[in-house]
């Protein structure tokens, strides 16, 4: 989500009416509408890695795997926001044509102008969705992926994972080694710290 607001306070269902139309996407968050920039290779490889390889897994089973292109509602927010990738496995999901509201696990891969609000107040809008079980957030500069996991008791716990490990996504009973989700992902050298 950009910080560009535009200055008109809308109804969902004018931002609905409208997105239909609009050459570009906007999430929405009560009242208010944000356009979305553009992504960089990284991002969209990675994004695009992840889209496979779950389209794979969950292929056969009531499950549906969604890019960028699909938004999701968070009611209790009033909210609809495009993840980076999300997977659902409701019934009243599959009935929906332009916005889907009880994904299992929802991906997020970081940009600097996105990465405070994703890790943020995106997330605490997303925690409202009774249906969500986890939260990735990928970095796509190092090989660093964090896993939100819901547990019984409703907390969310973190979960990282780093370049030699499996990512483990336990919502949907998937497992694949890390190097997959950067496959022809370019990563940039980290600045070394000073001493």
């Amino acid at each position: 989500m950009t910080s560009t607001a535009e200055q008109t306070t809308i109804t969902h269902d004018e931002y609905l009416a409208g997105e239909i139309e609009s050459p570009v996407k906007h999430e929405y968050l009560a009242g208010q509408v944000f356009a979305m920039a553009g992504a960089s290779e990284a991002h969209v490889t990675i994004a695009g890695n992840l889209f496979a390889l779950l389209r794979s897994h969950v292929r056969g089973s009531p499950c549906r795997v969604y890019m960028s292109d699909m938004k999701v509602r968070v009611e209790a927010s009033d909210a609809f926001f495009y993840p980076d990738v999300f997977v659902t496995c409701s019934k009243a999901d599959a009935a929906q044509t332009y916005y889907k509201q009880a994904p299992t696990l929802i991906v997020e891969v970081l940009s600097s102008s996105t990465a405070a609000f994703d890790r943020g107040k995106k997330f605490a809008h997303y925690r409202r969705l009774e249906s969500l079980r986890e939260y990735v957030v990928i970095d796509p500069e190092q090989m660093s992926i964090d896993v939100f996991r819901r547990n019984e008791s409703g907390q969310w716990v973190l979960l990282p994972f780093a370049e030699g490990d499996r990512l483990e996504l336990a919502s949907i009973d998937f497992s694949t080694p890390i190097d997959a989700a950067y496959e022809d992902v370019n990563l940039t050298e980290l600045p070394a710290s000073n001493p």
